[in-house]
């Protein structure tokens, strides 16, 4: 059996430090979309990435990318899988489409999306920078902007 060097026990160290970061944000931002038992853990999961999809599909490809970096690791990881928005242009949509397309996917009424980008939006915003918040309402229509801002 080869002995392991002192650099792989440090890349493996790495790795395990990076791994327990990536689940201990990803767990406190599941906790705060919940809002303590306000949603179903598995519907916030399912929430988040349609929500965030939905967006990037809005926003352009580099104002997307930009948001991303500042994101949990898992929740980016989840986004790579979404199918949307990658490739495609940016899609010009109101609000009222935003939330068509999330109810679609999510297969909930209009009211039951409405609540859930509310809550994805809430909680990404403790998460992102105050720069790049203003970087992507800069990119939505006035009533998009009222989501994002979390007017009611």
């Amino acid at each position: 059996m080869a002995e392991r060097t002192i650099g792989q026990e440090m890349l493996e160290r790495r790795i395990q430090r990076r791994d327990a970061h990536a689940s201990e944000t990803w767990g406190l931002f599941l906790k705060r979309l919940t809002g303590g038992g306000k949603l179903d853990k598995d519907f916030a999961e399912r929430a988040a990435v349609t929500v965030m999809c939905t967006l990037e599909q809005r926003l352009s490809a580099g104002e997307a990318k930009d948001l991303e970096s500042q994101l949990p690791m898992r929740l980016k990881e989840m986004l790579v899988r979404c199918p949307r928005h990658e490739g495609n242009a940016t899609d010009k949509f109101s609000a009222s489409e935003f939330v068509r397309r999330v109810a679609e996917d999510l297969e909930v009424d209009e009211g039951k999306a409405e609540s859930a980008i509310r809550a994805v939006f809430g909680t990404l915003r403790t998460f992102v920078s105050d720069g790049e918040i203003a970087d992507v309402e800069a990119q939505l229509p006035s009533d998009m902007r009222a989501l994002w801002r979390l007017e009611a």
